[in-house]
C-alpha cells in the first residue's frame, strides 16, 4: 500500500490575482502570512528563505514563475535533517473569479519517504497548510 503523495487545498480570496500574486511572490508578501521574515529571488532557480521567530527556517528554490497564474518551488521536507537532499514541490495556481481569486496549492513528493518520516512530514504539512492559508486569507481577504 502506498502513502499519500499530495496535499491539495483551495481557497477563494476576495482580492484580484495581482494582489494574491504579490502575497505569494514578494519578500514583503510572504513575511506577512507565511514566515516572520522572507527573502526571494523570483526567477526559476532563484533562492528563497522563510524564517520564524522560534528559529526555524525554510529554504526553497523557485521552479516556476508564470505571473499571475502559477508559482512553484521545491523545499526541504519537514522532519528531515536540513542536509537531506529530498524535496517536495509546492505549486500555487491562481484563477480570477469575478473580483476575487481562487487559489489552489498542491504539494507533492511525500511518497518518497519511509513510513515514519512520511507520517511526520505529511501530517505536519497538512496542518501547516491549513494554518498558513488561513493566515493568507486574513492578510489579503
Amino acid at each position: 500500500m502506498g502513502f499519500p503523495d499530495r496535499i491539495e487545498r483551495e481557497v477563494d480570496l476576495q482580492q484580484p490575482p495581482a494582489v494574491v500574486w504579490a502575497a505569494l511572490t514578494t519578500a514583503e508578501g510572504l513575511a506577512s502570512w507565511f514566515g516572520d521574515t522572507a527573502e526571494i529571488d523570483l526567477r526559476p532557480g532563484g533562492a528563497g528563505l522563510l524564517t520564524w521567530a522560534g528559529g526555524d527556517r525554510g529554504d526553497f528554490t523557485v521552479q516556476r514563475v508564470e505571473e499571475p497564474v502559477a508559482f512553484g518551488f521545491t523545499w526541504g521536507i519537514y522532519g528531515l535533517p536540513d542536509d537531506d537532499p529530498r524535496r517536495t514541490y509546492v505549486e500555487f495556481t491562481l484563477e480570477a473569479r469575478g473580483d476575487g481569486t481562487r487559489l489552489r496549492v498542491v504539494e507533492t513528493g511525500f511518497a518518497q519517504l519511509p513510513e515514519d518520516a512520511h507520517k511526520v512530514a505529511f501530517d505536519g504539512n497538512v496542518n501547516g497548510w491549513s494554518e498558513k492559508l488561513a493566515a493568507l486569507t486574513a492578510h489579503v481577504g
